[in-house]
Formats: C-alpha cells, sequence, structure tokens
C-alpha cells in the first residue's frame, strides 16, 4: 500500500514538473520570440529620448525669394517635429558676415549646424573649429570637403541637362537666347558646367547676353532683361532665356510679359508655389522648370543632421533626385501649389531620404 502511494505521488510530482517546464518554456520563448523587433524599439525609444530638445543654427548665405523661405520651413518643421528649435542666421550674402555668424552658433554652443550656400574659403575654418567641438555640421549647396561633415546638393547638371535639352527641342537646334547666370556659388558653377557642354552640342543656338547677380535678383534680372528686349526689338531677335535660379527666370518673365514678347520662352532652375503661378499662366513666357521640392531639401538635411546627433554613420554626400516641371504636365482649370504638386508631376515631394524608423518614432514621441 504505501509502495503503491509512492509511486502514485511520484508520477503526480513528475506531471507537475513537466507542466512547470513547459509553461517556463512558453514564457521564455514569448519573452524572445522576436529579439530583432525589441532591440528595433529599445533603440527607436533611445533615440526619441536623447534627441529632444536640441538647439539648431541654419546658417544662411542669403534668404531671398520663395524657395529659401520653403526650404526654411522645412527646416523647422523637421527640427520641431523632433522636439528641437532653430535659430536662423542671414548674411545677406555677406561671406564675412556668414563666417561671424558660423564662429557665433558655435561660441553660443548650439547642438547642430545646418548650412546654406557659403564658399570653402570663408567657412571652412569656421566648420574645422565646429567639429573639432563635436558639434555636427550639415551643408547644403556648399564646396566643403572638411572630414565629418555631410553635403547635400540638388542635382544641378541634371536640373541644367533637363531644362537646356528641351529648349533645344522647342527652338529646332537653333536660334538666340540669353542666359542668366552668376559666379561663385557651389550650384551655379555646376549648372554652368552643364551649359558649357550644351553650347559644344548646339552650336547653332547662340548666346547674345549673359548677365546675373545675386542682389535683388529678381529685380535687377527684370532691369536688365527691359534694356535686352530693347536691343533686340524683333520678334524672333531672342529664342529663349535661360535663368539659372528662378529669382532670374521671375525678373525674365516679368520684363518679357511687360513688353509683350511672350514669343521668348523663359526655361528656369528651381520651383516655388510663387513660380508655379507664373509657370500655370498661359499668357507666361515661363513654360518649364528643374527642380527639387524646396521643402524637402530642408527635411532630408535636417534628418542627416539628426542622424550624426544620434551617432549614426552619415555620408559625405547626399544628392537629391531633381524633377522636370512643364506647363503642360499641370491643370489648367486650377490654381497648383507645390504640396499639391505630387498629384501631377511623379518624382515630386514626400522624399524619404535620411528618414530612418528611429527617427520616424521620435517624430511621434
Amino acid at each position: 500500500m504505501k509502495k503503491t502511494r509512492l509511486v502514485s505521488l511520484f508520477v503526480i510530482l513528475a506531471v507537475f514538473g513537466s507542466l512547470l517546464a513547459a509553461c517556463g518554456q512558453k514564457e521564455s520563448s514569448s519573452a524572445t520570440a522576436s529579439p530583432a523587433a525589441s532591440a528595433k524599439a529599445t533603440e527607436a525609444a533611445k533615440g526619441a529620448a536623447d534627441l529632444s530638445g536640441k538647439k539648431i543654427a541654419l546658417i544662411m548665405q542669403f534668404n531671398t525669394g520663395t524657395f529659401s523661405s520653403q526650404y526654411v520651413e522645412g527646416v523647422k518643421e523637421q527640427v520641431e517635429k523632433l522636439g528641437g528649435k532653430v535659430t536662423v542666421f542671414v548674411a545677406d550674402t555677406d561671406l564675412a558676415k556668414m563666417a561671424s555668424n558660423l564662429d557665433a552658433a558655435i561660441n553660443q554652443k548650439f547642438d547642430g549646424i545646418l548650412i546654406d550656400h557659403g564658399t570653402a574659403e570663408a567657412l571652412e575654418a569656421g566648420v574645422k573649429k565646429a567639429v573639432e567641438k563635436k558639434i555636427p555640421v550639415v551643408s547644403f549647396d556648399s564646396i566643403l570637403t572638411v572630414p565629418g561633415v555631410t553635403s547635400l546638393e540638388q542635382g544641378d547638371q541634371k536640373m541644367a541637362e533637363a531644362t537646356l535639352e528641351q529648349l533645344a527641342k522647342d527652338a529646332g537646334g537653333k536660334g538666340n537666347i540669353v542666359k542668366v547666370w552668376v559666379a561663385g556659388f557651389a550650384p551655379m558653377e555646376r549648372r554652368q558646367e552643364a551649359y558649357q557642354a550644351f553650347q559644344k552640342k548646339y552650336p547653332d543656338i547662340k548666346e547674345v547676353a549673359a548677365f546675373g547677380t545675386a542682389k535683388d535678383p529678381a529685380l535687377d534680372t527684370q532691369t536688365q532683361m527691359e534694356a535686352i528686349l530693347k536691343k533686340y526689338p524683333n520678334k524672333g531677335d531672342i529664342t529663349a532665356v535661360w535663368a539659372a535660379w528662378d529669382e532670374f527666370a521671375k525678373g525674365a518673365t516679368r520684363a518679357i510679359q511687360q513688353a509683350g514678347r511672350t514669343e521668348i520662352k523663359v526655361y528656369g532652375i528651381d520651383l516655388s508655389d510663387e513660380d508655379l503661378q507664373l509657370l500655370q499662366d498661359p499668357k507666361s513666357p515661363w513654360v518649364a522648370s528643374a527642380a527639387v521640392d524646396p521643402k524637402d531639401i530642408g527635411r532630408v538635411q535636417v534628418r542627416y543632421l539628426y542622424q550624426k546627433l544620434h551617432g549614426d554613420q552619415t555620408p559625405e554626400k547626399v544628392v537629391l533626385d531633381p524633377v522636370y516641371v512643364s506647363r503642360e504636365q499641370l491643370p489648367k482649370d486650377k490654381q497648383v501649389n507645390t504640396t499639391q504638386l505630387s498629384e501631377y508631376v511623379k518624382g515630386w515631394g514626400g522624399s524619404q531620404q535620411g528618414y530612418t524608423d528611429w527617427l520616424k518614432a521620435a517624430e511621434k514621441k
């Protein structure tokens, strides 16, 4: 009898032990079912916690026109989504002032620095100082080759090539053109390379005038274009205007409209809400432009800066893909803005470049 009870007790204990082991195993497997997901969640939470409250300096060579204002909007939007604050320093095209603004941002101990335009000669010393002090730097349209700095550009040669090729096609490979361009800016120099190749490719397209200034660009272009139209008063004297900046395109467009010379077509680079109004106007000579969404440029630049703040490895160079936008692509019955442009032009806006999972998690937090 005692033996039977002992055997029964042993069986019960064995079964109970098996059940406990099974439960423990189930709980253990449940807890470690997705280690990758757990790690991802932990990283996202860490990123969100580390990034809030950052002070970001935006050092600009100039802040002229709607393109620049929309670029600044993109910067502020992305920083604010991440819980930070932006302070904008504008140099009004004065490179010495821009260098001084950069030094001020370093001395005021900003957490990160964004640079818009400028030159290596003016900025390299200050950028190196920032890097030495562990302040991350991301530049846009600046010729900077400082180790540790990520540089963004728009694919300027692609933009120039797209507009120039369409100009040549519309002109039948011959005619007289005006170039509005200014030296001394990284994007302009890259666009000029494409223009020089265009001149070799189309020898029957002659440049009859070339000018441009970064100071009051739209107004100055309008004034100078008015003088050129008086110099070439007959229809057919000028076939087209190629403008290497949307501010130049606006000025040329207004001069041509006021002179009643709308047989002259304008091809531009860059695009803003104000530009779209002119592009959609059937009476406007501005027929096409190549561009990157200016708000996207600001957003992407901020994302790479925050990657640096998070300790991520970032590339030295980031090229944003431009798109070609013509009047034919746009609706005739309503005015659109750059936010709506993606409905009509494939590839416009909504860039996901530099948008990591932990950044998205940080935005939600």
